[in-house]
């Protein structure tokens, strides 16, 4: 089976076809996936998708695109990663792309995250655009290696790849590798270690090839394998194999369901 890593399934666009989208996962063999948290606000929706579905689980944090919300202390986030269903400590990092003025707050933030997957044991959820250096550099500062994680929706370059993978942490590709201009993505993709490398929707966004521009799904997933096959010149089924046993690796509280 595959694993849709990451997805925002409590999204308007995805939940109101919650059993139309579930069922496309089985039509796809897709047999699990991570709902992500991005506001301590909207967490119990995420909660309750996973306590709802046994073959889905949840992670808590704030993106650090959003301003305007709760901001969580590192106590907060430990308390609610204390539920089973909950695996995983995110999404967090830094975007400098949205805030070109890298506020300070979004560091703390990305700190507080850190600090609270170490003391959870839970990996992290990173997420990064425009800000690869201080990324890399918070993650060093603060030891994010010891909680590990993954870099999810990749699209830095392999030198970014090359820091984060010598903390210890995984590689995640979205349905940006299968886009015609992402030739630097695809050569990563062809590069990151195969017992490091992920695989996710991030739905509703980025929807693969052949269904770019429509409301992304985790169904999908299957096309952003088919792809890191085409580009690595191996068996589908063994990016499937690797990618489904890799999820299970790191999100560890995630059990495997016969």
């Amino acid at each position: 089976m595959f694993v849709d890593s990451h997805c925002h399934l409590d999204f308007p666009d995805l939940a109101a076809r919650e059993d139309e989208v579930l069922a496309t996962m089985a039509h796809n063999d897709v047999g699990a996936a991570l709902c992500i948290s991005v506001k301590l606000e909207d967490f119990p929706r995420v909660l309750g998708l996973a306590e709802r579905h046994p073959h889905l689980w949840a992670s808590v944090g704030v993106h650090p695109d959003n301003a305007d919300c709760e901001e969580p202390d590192v106590a907060q986030l430990a308390a609610l990663a204390d539920h089973p269903k909950v695996v995983a400590i995110g999404e967090t990092g830094l975007d400098y792309h949205w805030h070109k003025d890298a506020p300070e707050w979004q560091r703390e933030r990305f700190r507080t995250h850190i600090r609270a997957a170490r003391a959870t044991g839970k990996p992290l959820i990173v997420h990064t655009r425009s800000a690869a250096d201080d990324t890399l550099r918070l993650m060093r500062e603060e030891k994010a290696g010891e909680a590990g994680g993954v870099m999810h929706c990749f699209t830095e370059s392999w030198e970014m790849a090359e820091g984060a993978l010598a903390l210890g942490f995984y590689i995640s590709f979205s349905g940006i590798v299968t886009f015609r201009s992402a030739k630097e993505l695809k050569e990563v993709a062809k590069r990151v270690p195969l017992e490091r490398l992920l695989i996710e929707t991030d739905a509703p966004y980025l929807a693969p090839m052949p269904h770019r521009g429509k409301t992304n799904e985790p169904g999908w997933v299957v096309h952003v394998a088919e792809e890191i096959a085409r580009l690595r010149d191996e068996p589908l089924a063994r990016i499937e194999q690797a990618s489904t046993d890799n999820f299970f690796r790191l999100f560890r509280h995630a059990q495997k369901l016969a």
